[in-house]
């Protein structure tokens, strides 16, 4: 099986283009494993599809199967265009989470991830304040004066796993550093904390519109420990993401 080795922002996964096979959550535990395995948040298998021009399967570092990765989509799309499957900048993409429209500008990748879709707050029995949103999978983000200060290892898992959550959920802690400006860290589900998440960052910035503390159809900075990504939530909750996908290694498992 040959793989390459992307990241999004820090974020990063194993790549196979062909079939998902079966057993696709044991390699995905079995390779993600930065210790016994080859290391990275999990496994991407991108095929062709009957109702896009791509499809994409995410499994998470811990097996299980994820609906959407906006870190994972932009890699997707910078594999398939400089691998040569395609020679169009302007393609879709086929996920557990809808069908996703992509523009690619050299290193940059421009995804329309669809409406976020903003709920009441919670209060969570941990003594927290979050807001849940679906941007394809789910996000509960909790704003915070001091987002350096959270201790996300303590955390994270508490609120992934609250039963206010029965199909567990990413937590994402936001600071508003500036005017459109958020500070980010992210507990994934299934992959603990990462340097990155695209949907994360998209669900923060729809909350921060829907309460006033941004803008809409203009940019909103976005800062993650990987990188910045720059997320637009246009006024119908649409939410717009840019940034990189870089590529890291290539080689061939051998079973």
């Amino acid at each position: 099986m040959h793989y390459i080795k992307m990241h999004g922002l820090g974020n990063d996964y194993l790549f196979v283009f062909g079939e998902v096979p079966e057993n696709a959550p044991e390699l995905s535990r079995i390779y993600s494993d930065r210790k016994r395995g080859i290391g990275s948040d999990g496994m991407i298998y991108i095929g062709y599809s009957d109702k896009a021009d791509f499809s994409m399967r995410i499994f998470n570092a811990d097996g299980s199967e994820a609906k959407m990765c906006g870190n994972g989509i932009r890699c997707v799309a910078r594999y398939v265009r400089e691998r040569e499957y395609t020679d169009r900048d302007e393609l879709t993409v086929e996920t557990l989470s809808g069908i996703k429209k992509i523009l690619i500008d050299g290193e940059f990748v421009t995804v329309d991830m669809g409406k976020a879709e903003v709920s009441e707050d919670i209060l969570l029995d941990v003594g927290l304040t979050c807001t849940p949103v679906s941007v394809g999978n789910p996000h509960a983000v909790v704003f915070t004066d001091a987002v350096e200060l959270v201790l996300l290892r303590d955390i994270g898992p508490k609120i992934e796993c609250n039963a206010a959550f029965p199909g567990r959920v990413n937590a994402e802690f936001v600071e508003i550093i500036g005017e459109n400006e958020l500070r980010m860290r992210v507990w994934e589900r299934g992959s603990g904390e990462t340097q990155a998440c695209g949907t994360g960052a998209c669900a923060s910035a729809a909350v921060a519109v829907a309460k006033g503390y941004c803008r809409a159809d203009e940019p909103i900075k976005v800062h993650l420990d990987g990188g910045e990504l720059e997320i637009t939530v246009k006024t119908d909750f649409t939410a717009i993401m840019r940034g990189g996908a870089e590529f890291v290694s290539e080689g061939e498992i051998n079973e």
